[in-house]
């Protein structure tokens, strides 16, 4: 694993605190943009269709055998294109060290993060300089882009945060930095495989050793003991999250717009989990032991409020939920209830001691 600081190349004038990753499935497929609004993809494809999908989808989807891990991807990943590039030392060397704007000096042995003027970067150089990224591998030998946010440097919790669809650490680093410095938690993120600059190819067999790479690195890098470490996922982040947390114990789990599978997304009235359906956590959430706070918007249109509501009640220790009134799936973060329950979950009904 490297070490890595940041150095900005541009610094955006927006000053929105809400970045609002998301799950992409819908019909075909379905894309959210960063600042919240999510359009369908359109298929080539004319003709008849059911629930989006046309009839050659859907033979595709069951009769040429049925993969889970093509469903999924055809589901479920649209990685952007990345907003951030990594330097490694070497490479900072041939560049003769310029930057293209403020950054944070690089010592022997550390590689430098380049925000894109798409990143949407909303805070100053003294935050810049408290983010640091670096390399660690999955058990699938694919490179995964993670990053550390110091914010809290008195909290006692750090979140491992699983992002949604459409979005990568550059996009999410300034929504980092805002949650983390509200609620006191700082905050290790990573890119999926094939995401900003993870290498490899988005599947969810490598969601699952994408999440146990972070898991690892988190622990061996940061020393940080699973009872200090609450797991965030939001979409499709919640899918690593709950295979995660139903295979080790952490301080608590947080499921942001969970989805029970991947074809009850799909095909809403699948009633159970088929040996082809991806993304299958309604079946793995009842084998997790740690508190489980479920939040959802009972107007999503992306994944049904049902969902949500499934997961919840599946959940051997769940907390009281946050089901948020009139939101979609992209502007949970909008209202004043989502900050208020996440202080209340972690500072009074977590240890803090």
């Amino acid at each position: 694993m490297l070490d890595c600081s940041i150095t900005l190349l541009r610094r955006s004038h927006c000053h929105h605190f809400i970045r609002c990753p998301v799950l992409c499935m819908r019909g075909t497929l379905a894309l959210s943009l960063p600042r919240g609004r999510t359009q369908l993809a359109t298929s080539a494809e004319q003709g008849p269709r059911m629930n989006g999908f046309s009839l050659g989808e859907l033979c595709w989807l069951f009769c040429c055998p049925p993969c889970p891990s093509r469903i999924a991807a055809k589901l479920a990943f649209l990685p952007p294109e990345p907003t951030y590039t990594v330097l490694q030392p070497e490479q900072q060397q041939e560049a003769g060290g310029a930057s293209g704007g403020a950054g944070t000096p690089t010592g022997s042995g550390t590689c430098s993060l380049h925000l894109s003027e798409r990143a949407d970067w909303q805070y100053s150089q003294r935050e810049l300089d408290a983010v640091e990224v670096f390399f660690s591998r999955t058990a699938r030998d694919n490179r995964l882009g993670c990053m550390f946010v110091r914010c809290a440097p008195t909290g006692r919790y750090t979140l491992l945060f699983s992002h949604g669809n459409a979005v990568d650490l550059g996009q999410m680093c300034s929504f980092y930095i805002g949650l983390g410095s509200r609620i006191n938690c700082n905050v290790f993120s990573y890119d999926y495989s094939g995401y900003g600059v993870s290498t490899g190819k988005p599947s969810e067999k490598n969601l699952y050793a994408d999440i146990d790479a972070a898991w690892q690195a988190l622990r061996t890098r940061y020393g940080v003991s699973p009872e200090n470490i609450i797991l965030y996922g939001q979409s499709i982040g919640t899918v690593p999250t709950v295979d995660l947390a139903s295979r080790y114990e952490c301080a608590a789990v947080i499921l942001h717009s969970p989805l029970m599978s991947g074809l009850r997304v799909a095909f809403p009235d699948t009633r159970k989990t088929y040996c082809f359906d991806a993304f299958p956590s309604i079946d793995k959430i009842s084998k997790v032991t740690s508190p489980v706070l479920v939040i959802h918007g009972t107007e999503d249109e992306v994944i049904d409020f049902s969902h949500g509501l499934a997961m919840y009640e599946r959940c051997p220790r769940a907390v009281e939920p946050l089901w948020v009134e009139g939101a979609g799936h992209n502007d949970i973060e909008l209202y004043a209830q989502y900050l208020e329950r996440l202080k209340q979950f972690i500072s009074h009904e977590l240890p803090n001691s």
